[in-house]
């Protein structure tokens, strides 16, 4: 059991947590499966990745089911928790090859749950269509067609495949300094005609309720917000961290982080800023 463990545990971790869009609940989701696998037949055991993965993808999806109402009464827009990806591969840590980025993440809530789950365990894990087809109890060409769905409902082509987001650490520096100097017209400069930015608060923490559009919005807020930053009850610290398998934005207070922010970039440009400030999802970021 132990063997399973440590061998399998990085792997579960990944597909739970991608499929759940929660760190938190991937915790909790690879504590129970685990738990239960002391009361599994042994001889249940002979294809432990394919047994554990069906155990991890099931539990999520019935999560993901008893969660979905929730999510639509949630207070303002509904983000996933950042995930920590360190350089040193420790005990909560995810593997940035297998990673979806965080745009990718939020572009899952349009799914459904299955639809979710084939998308997740193709394009992140890459595993093949025959082996998903197990996991889920379908055939091979249902499998086929959910991701065909799931591609069309977030806007991605057939033949172009899934790509992770870049480790743009020079371009975030050269934001930061921008919104530093106050310098609009160069933060402008920066920013897609169609940006969006995105924030989560679960009515928790100030955060805006509704998501900014156009450059000269977009500017504004961010001038506005880094502006007040200094005022903020014992000061904040503004770094950078490695979060989904890309650089992320981390803002702390003391040891605290109030806030972590991921960046979509598409030309160039940030197209998608997605700020999660809810304190019910900073809680492992640390």
């Amino acid at each position: 059991m132990e063997e399973l463990y440590v061998q399998y545990k990085g792997l579960m971790f990944k597909l739970a947590y991608q499929l759940t869009g929660s760190a938190a609940d991937a915790e909790d989701i690879v504590q129970d499966v685990f738990i239960k696998l002391y009361d599994v037949d042994p001889d249940r055991l002979a294809r432990p990745k394919a047994y554990l993965c069906r155990m991890v993808t099931r539990r999520s999806i019935d999560l993901l089911r008893s969660a979905r109402k929730r999510r639509e009464q949630y207070f303002g827009p509904w983000l996933p928790e950042p995930a920590p990806t360190p350089e040193t591969d420790e005990i909560e840590s995810v593997a940035r090859s297998d990673l979806l980025s965080y745009a990718m993440m939020v572009l899952l809530e349009h799914l459904s749950p299955a639809e979710r789950a084939v998308f997740v365990l193709r394009e992140a894990l890459g595993f093949e269509y025959p082996f998903i087809a197990e996991l889920l109890d379908k055939n091979e060409v249902s499998c086929r067609k959910m991701m065909s769905r799931a591609k069309s409902k977030m806007g991605i082509s057939e033949n172009i495949p899934v790509s992770h987001e870049s480790k743009n650490e020079e371009w975030v520096r050269i934001f930061l300094a921008a919104l530093e100097k106050g310098n609009i017209n160069k933060v402008m400069e920066l920013l897609s005609e169609g940006v969006m930015i995105v924030s989560d608060s679960g009515g928790k923490a100030i955060a805006a309720v509704r998501p900014i559009q156009t450059r000269e919005l977009a500017a504004r807020f961010l001038l506005g917000a880094y502006r007040k930053a200094p005022k903020f009850i014992g000061g904040l610290d503004i770094g950078l961290a490695n979060m989904n398998g890309q650089i992320g934005v981390v803002v702390r207070s003391g040891s605290k982080a109030v806030a972590v922010a991921l960046l979509h970039f598409e030309g160039g440009k940030l197209r998608n800023l997605y700020i999660q400030r809810n304190p019910e999802k900073l809680k492992h970021i640390l």
